[in-house]
């Protein structure tokens, strides 16, 4: 902000170098993309990801189906089960059991899933989701998780633009130090053989 504000100081400044006025533009422009760009990058790009993610949930609801699975017997070894995306709480207590349902064209199915019951005997039913084979499948999307990714998307999209204008800025700023001192060793340099003497240009 100080080099922003110096596009105004060093108007008429006779110290004023090239370079200073160049470091001046570019943080006035870094600081409008701060302001435009990056804002509009991230509703961008969270708007597409929430599309996407409602259309997810759609397809979601559309082809998996609740069903009552009543419990067999214990599993005898972890195996395959089904894990619910949306609850971190849930995946830790969930359990393997041998259990048994009805798909959805009616005929009966069994494997092993997850329950979330903490002493699941013989007997006992909780609800599963299956897809359209009768497959055990995660419970579908719903639209506030959707919608919550969609916001966590775009806030990653506006931090990553962010990065990258603040990225360009410092090169460039960077550059400009650079060409500084090759001034500054060439101003050095004519000086340098006088320095020191007696009545030198004079």
């Amino acid at each position: 902000m100080r080099a922003v504000s110096g596009l105004w100081r060093w108007r008429h400044n006779p110290l004023r170098r090239t370079t200073d006025l160049v470091e001046a533009w570019v943080a006035c422009a870094a600081v409008l993309l701060l302001v435009l760009a990056v804002p509009t990058a991230g509703r961008g790009l969270g708007g597409i990801a929430e599309e996407a993610l409602r259309e997810s949930v759609r397809e979601q609801a559309a082809e998996r189906r609740p069903a009552v699975a009543r419990v067999l017997r214990a599993a005898p070894a972890p195996g395959r089960t089904t894990a619910d995306p949306d609850s971190a709480v849930d995946q830790r207590i969930r359990r393997p059991v041998v259990a048994e349902w009805t798909a959805p064209d009616g005929t009966r199915r069994s494997g092993t899933v997850a329950t979330a019951v903490r002493t699941a005997r013989p007997g006992d039913t909780f609800r599963i989701w299956t897809d359209a084979r009768g497959d055990p499948v995660a419970r579908p999307m719903d639209p506030g998780t959707a919608r919550a990714h969609s916001v966590l998307a775009g806030l990653g999209a506006a931090a990553a633009a962010a990065g990258l204008v603040e990225a360009v800025r410092r090169l460039v700023v960077r550059g400009l130090m650079q060409r500084r001192y090759e001034e500054l060793d060439r101003e050095w340099a004519k000086a340098g053989p006088d320095w020191g003497r007696t009545g030198a240009g004079s």
